[in-house]
């Protein structure tokens, strides 16, 4: 008897059927669509307003140097013997309080995004633009958006980062305890795989940015609310840093305010950056975006747009928030005012018209320190011409010049120390000639002389707190120049007196 193949019920193969699809195709399907979900996401944390958005929001910069936001946290930690005291803020980083009255978790200049699976966290266009202001020693300090950083400590940011990545600490073996005492909420895959991988990723990154800095390790401190930008710059052509010329080195300047870019850009360009090389807003904005960690695919460009359309009309606070003004005083110097500054600087804290505002004064006329322009160099200018290349916005307009550009004095109170590379402690020490200026000061105190107008800077230490010596016999710190009777050096006290109360309307 011939055996007749056995064959399944309908419902059988139906149900193997569906099994199959479900192993062949479904899970597969879910497996990838989780892995999108999981990984996928590029959400950067946003802020409705414009002032918070300039302090915390993000310009790109988290896609190639963020730190996954646990290793930030516990870095200070791990490798706090390479920080001149508890955390961030001991660089000068700043911290607001949430509504509770606790501190917030990341400093004002940092920014955080979703990316790759990992909250990435980043310095922002605030770090190097906010600092503080306090009327006297242990009053509260006020938050100036827009200000030159006096107090962050850029090379000692860099270098802290530097010598950690080089440390046998940092690994997993001690990051990833340090994150669980943080309480840090690290799933399976996030303490088994995906921040094991970030920190073996990211010291390697960082030992490799490790490598095309060298030279800042051998450059003198630049102390706080100051850095050396275009010698950075130079690392993303590849110059070969140990080959240029020695006078292309120590020359780091003041962070600059960056309030009231309109009337800087309209009814004509100004010439921007402390030697004039550029006069287009947005491709100085773009340049120094390249401080944040973006590169051209990564910059975010509609987040950078909000922070350029903040700044155009964005007002320092005045100096009447904090210190009163001698109205009489103050009168008595719009004269001496107009007659000695406002061709160069403006006729006032809010109308810079003047026939040499924005425009850059020969070197040999100015007669301040040379080592900022000389490190800003022919070469360095063609290069930038090919930076976001094949982008609608690919540089054009950067340049050599010869010397300082002359530039309006907005929130001058706030700006101190002057001159480009914070050589002179206050505006009243600007008046003297250079011989009579202070050899020695210290910076890094947020304590505020509304008589000299300037931060005090007679004192060592503060507090507990100690500052930073600042020598200008110190190659690129020389405090000449800016003197003679066309800059005001030759008044008798009283008119210094008078121009300077007047300076505090501004």
């Amino acid at each position: 008897m011939p055996i007749i193949p056995a064959v399944l019920p309908p419902s059988r193969w139906k149900r193997r059927f569906q099994a199959l699809v479900a192993i062949a195709v479904v899970l597969p399907a879910t497996l990838v669509l989780w892995l999108v979900g999981r990984f996928g996401a590029d959400t950067p944390v946003d802020y409705t307003g414009p002032v918070e958005h300039f302090k915390y929001g993000s310009t790109g910069g988290e896609h190639e140097m963020g730190f996954p936001y646990w290793i930030w946290r516990a870095l200070p930690e791990v490798c706090g013997h390479y920080l001149p005291g508890p955390g961030y803020a001991s660089l000068g980083m700043l911290y607001e309080h949430n509504p509770d009255g606790s501190l917030k978790d990341l400093p004002v200049g940092t920014s955080k995004r979703r990316y790759q699976g990992v909250d990435r966290v980043f310095v922002n266009c605030a770090v190097c633009h906010t600092s503080t202001v306090r009327t006297a020693p242990g009053e509260p300090p006020l938050l100036v958006p827009g200000m030159p950083a006096a107090l962050f400590n850029m090379k000692a940011f860099e270098e802290f980062f530097f010598r950690c990545a080089a440390d046998p600490k940092f690994s997993k073996e001690y990051l990833l305890p340090e994150i669980r005492r943080q309480g840090g909420d690290l799933d399976l895959l996030d303490r088994y795989l995906v921040y094991p991988v970030a920190i073996a990723i990211m010291r390697d990154r960082v030992l490799a940015l490790k490598g095309r800095f060298e030279w800042v390790f051998e450059q003198k401190d630049w102390g706080p609310g100051r850095v050396d930008t275009f010698n950075s710059a130079k690392v993303i052509f590849n110059f070969p840093m140990a080959h240029l010329d020695p006078k292309e080195f120590d020359a780091p300047a003041d962070f600059p305010s960056i309030w009231l870019q309109r009337p800087r850009r309209e009814p004509r360009a100004m010439e921007l950056h402390w030697d004039g090389n550029n006069t287009d807003m947005t491709e100085r904005n773009k340049s120094a975006a390249f401080g944040t960690g973006v590169t051209p695919p990564t910059l975010d460009v509609p987040r950078i747009k909000r922070v350029e359309d903040w700044i155009l009309e964005a007002e320092p606070p005045a100096f009447s928030t904090l210190f009163s003004i001698d109205p009489a005083l103050a009168t008595r110097g719009a004269p001496i005012y107009r007659e000695y500054c406002a061709a160069c600087h403006g006729a006032s804290g809010r109308d810079f018209s003047g026939e040499y505002v924005g425009r850059v004064t020969p070197l040999d006329e100015i007669g301040t320190d040379r080592r900022r322009l000389d490190s800003y160099s022919e070469t360095l200018a063609v290069n930038q011409a090919t930076l976001y290349a094949g982008y609608p916005w690919r540089f054009s307009q950067f340049r050599k010049t010869h010397g300082y550009a002359n530039m309006p004095l907005d929130g001058i109170w706030l700006r101190a120390p002057y001159l480009h590379n914070g050589s002179v402690p206050s505006l009243r020490d600007l008046l003297e000639p250079a011989a009579a200026r202070p050899v020695e000061f210290w910076r890094g105190n947020d304590v505020f002389d509304p008589v000299k107008v300037g931060f005090v800077s007679d004192q060592p230490e503060a507090g507990g707190q100690k500052f930073f010596r600042f020598d200008t016999r110190a190659a690129g710190n020389g405090n000449g120049g800016h003197e003679g009777q066309a800059y005001g050096t030759a008044l008798a006290a009283d008119d210094k007196a008078a121009l300077v109360e007047f300076l505090k309307t501004f």
